[in-house]
Order: C-alpha cells, then sequence, then structure tokens
C-alpha cells in the first residue's frame, strides 16, 4: 500500500466512472492498452482482482476499497494545487442527493460555488434519502445527503435539518374524489402518487395520518420530483411532498392539504469523508458541506436535538 501509483488510482476511478476500458481511455487520453496496463500493476500489488470484467464493468469490494482511496487522493490534489496557486486539474466532484432535495434547497445552496469555481467538474447522484450512503461507503461519492445520522468509519455527518411532508391533491381531485374527505373507509381505493419502488413516503404518511399499519395503497409511479409536483397538480393522485416544494401552489390555491396536522418529518444529514488537507484553507469537498448547511438553515426546520 505505500507505494501505490496515483496515475493507477486515477485510472480505476476512470474505470468505475466509465464502465468501461474505452471509456477510461478517452477521458486519461491514453490508450486502452494503457489503461489495462496501470489496472494490472495495480492488482498485482494488491494481490487480488480490483474490477469484474463485464459490461459494465463493475468493481470487487477490494476495488471499492481503493475507489475510496482514489477520490480522496484526486481532492487532496485539487486543493494543494489551489493553495500554491498552480493550474487546477479538473476534478470530479460525486455527491449523492435525494430528488426532492435536489428540486427544492440543493441547487441555490451550490450555486455560489459553481461559479467561482471554473473547474468543478460536480456531479449529482440522486437516490433515495436512506440509499445515499451506500454510494459513500462503496466510494461512488464524496459526499452525500441522508436520513442516516451516524457517520461511516473515516467520514463525518452535520445534521442539515427536517424536511417535513404532508399530503395533498387539486382542489378538482378533492371535489370528484374525496367530497367527504380521506378517511379508513376510502383510502385503500385513492391513488397516490410514487416516485419508485424505493419510496414508502406514502405509506408513512398513512401509517401517521389514520394509525393504520402497512397499508395496501394504489401506486402511480413518477420518477421525476418536479413531474411528481405537475402529477399532483393535475390531479393525477395523492401527492405527498415536502412543505417546502408547495408552499406557493397552496398559497396560489392549486393544492389542498389532506390532514394539515398529519406531518413526516425526515432529519436530514450532510456526510462526507474526512479529507486531511495540508492546508489552513477548507478544502473543496468542506466548502461543499458548509454551503449545504448554510443553505439547510435558511430552508429546513432546526435538526433534532443531539
Amino acid at each position: 500500500m505505500d507505494n501505490l501509483d496515483s496515475a493507477a488510482l486515477d485510472c480505476l476511478a476512470a474505470l468505475a466512472d466509465e464502465g468501461s476500458f474505452e471509456g477510461a481511455a478517452q477521458r486519461l487520453a491514453v490508450t486502452q492498452s494503457a489503461v489495462s496496463q496501470r489496472l494490472r500493476v495495480l492488482e498485482s500489488q494488491l494481490g487480488r482482482p480490483l474490477v469484474v470484467r463485464a459490461r459494465p464493468l463493475r468493481l470487487t469490494p477490494a476495488g471499492q476499497v481503493l475507489l475510496r482511496l482514489a477520490r480522496q487522493w484526486q481532492a487532496l490534489r485539487v486543493d494543494a494545487a489551489a493553495e500554491l496557486g498552480l493550474p487546477l486539474p479538473r476534478l470530479k466532484m460525486p455527491i449523492a442527493v435525494n430528488a426532492d432535495s435536489l428540486a427544492t434547497w440543493v441547487l441555490p445552496a451550490l450555486d455560489a460555488l459553481v461559479q467561482q469555481e471554473e473547474m468543478l467538474a460536480l456531479e449529482l447522484l440522486v437516490d433515495d434519502q436512506a440509499f445515499t450512503q451506500e454510494w459513500l461507503r462503496d466510494g461512488s461519492v464524496l459526499g452525500c445527503v441522508s436520513t442516516g445520522r451516524e457517520p461511516l468509519r473515516g467520514c463525518s455527518a452535520q445534521a442539515l435539518g427536517v424536511m417535513p411532508y404532508g399530503a395533498f391533491v387539486s382542489p378538482a381531485f378533492l371535489a370528484q374524489r374525496l367530497p367527504q374527505g380521506l378517511h379508513e373507509g376510502n383510502v385503500a381505493a385513492m391513488p397516490f402518487i410514487v416516485f419508485n419502488r424505493k419510496d414508502d413516503m406514502h405509506q408513512r404518511w398513512v401509517e401517521r395520518a389514520m394509525d393504520l399499519r402497512a397499508p395496501r395503497l394504489l401506486e402511480r409511479h413518477v420518477p421525476s420530483s418536479e413531474a411528481f409536483m405537475q402529477a399532483t397538480l393535475m390531479g393525477w393522485g395523492i401527492g405527498v411532498l415536502p412543505l417546502l416544494q408547495v408552499r406557493a401552489a397552496l398559497e396560489r390555491g392549486e393544492l389542498v392539504a389532506l390532514r394539515p396536522q398529519a406531518q413526516v418529518p425526515v432529519a436530514l444529514y450532510w456526510h462526507q469523508w474526512t479529507l486531511k488537507a495540508p492546508s489552513a484553507a477548507p478544502p473543496l469537498l468542506d466548502r461543499i458541506g458548509q454551503a449545504l448547511l448554510a443553505q439547510a438553515r435558511c430552508d429546513l426546520e432546526p435538526p433534532p436535538a443531539a
């Protein structure tokens, strides 16, 4: 481990990002044979395979460990170059966020930083907030917005705040389908808009609002936060959405809250790898975390007490 080649680590990161030797070669501006050679050297040093040569290729558990090292090494190189006034290498900064945060507060949080850092190749990866931490665990990202409270080994975690969710319908849907309101007798026949198969927010809301355990609900899947909101406005069904996203539509009378007192609070945390930079200035990853934390304090409810 003491003499791992940084070029070989860059090669492994490119293979993980591109999913093929051809794509990695194009990314690094070298030949495919050079990519293969660097990988073979790295695998010889570790004495185990680092990638599964399939289409697309994927990393072995050992490859995922080295991918985390590669990501951290690349980030530290950029920070050191900035401190020394050297030309900044292009850095891919992969961050995992949940779709609802991306649709509401994450882009405003990162805007100033993106405008300042001309060479920042930011990559926002989207997954359910309960699963984003797995992207951090396997080295696919350097930071994530997650509902997980405990940091992984080698990582730090900061409370961002609470994003409350409620159930909303269009006025037309309320008049046509729910003239007597939503209750235990009709909830199973009402369509709920659902983000994807991982999404259980509608079930959690029904459990909280009606004290029903494991309700079987009619689902209509719309895998985009913006389209999810639009489908709710169009009267496709009941949408369980963050209050932050629906506030303006409620004020305009385009949506109506069902059982407004029933809300599902989702506590969010920022997780990132702890990078030991040789500088007094905050590393780029820390600056991303600080930007997210500052915006979350404006847009989200206060985090739960420790």
